[in-house]
């Protein structure tokens, strides 16, 4: 089946909005549930406590949302919300290399790396 720019838009708008109704879906979810355990809670405003250890590594927020816990949820839909826009340029780089557009496919790769590097680079 041959690419063109018409389905290759399709696809990759098709991706986004899956990509971002899943994350939406999840965070949702994961917000209703986390409310649902903690709304007896106290509010302290006064102090700050950061995410446990358990959600600080892709493996364990992977374990966290697929044991369906609360936070677990919430890190992994904002994850899937990250990646979104990473697949959406790695399908650029697919859709452009068979539409034989290779100049754009160069493009697209050298954007992809950008977007890696800044990912494993970030503090």
């Amino acid at each position: 089946m041959a690419m063109d720019d018409r389905r290759l838009e399709t696809i990759i708008g098709n991706l986004l909005r899956a990509g971002v109704l899943t994350a939406a879906a999840l965070v949702l979810l994961g917000g209703v549930m986390y409310l649902a355990q903690h709304h007896s809670e106290r509010v302290k405003f006064n102090q700050f406590h950061g995410e446990g250890a358990e959600l600080r590594y892709v493996a364990e927020i992977a374990d966290g949302a697929a044991h369906f816990r609360s936070e677990g949820l919430i890190q992994f839909g904002l994850l899937l919300l990250i990646a979104t826009p990473i697949a959406r340029v790695v399908m650029a780089v697919v859709g452009f290399y068979l539409e034989h557009d290779y100049m754009y496919t160069v493009v697209s790769l050298i954007v992809l790396g950008i977007l890696v590097f800044s990912l494993l680079h970030a503090t």
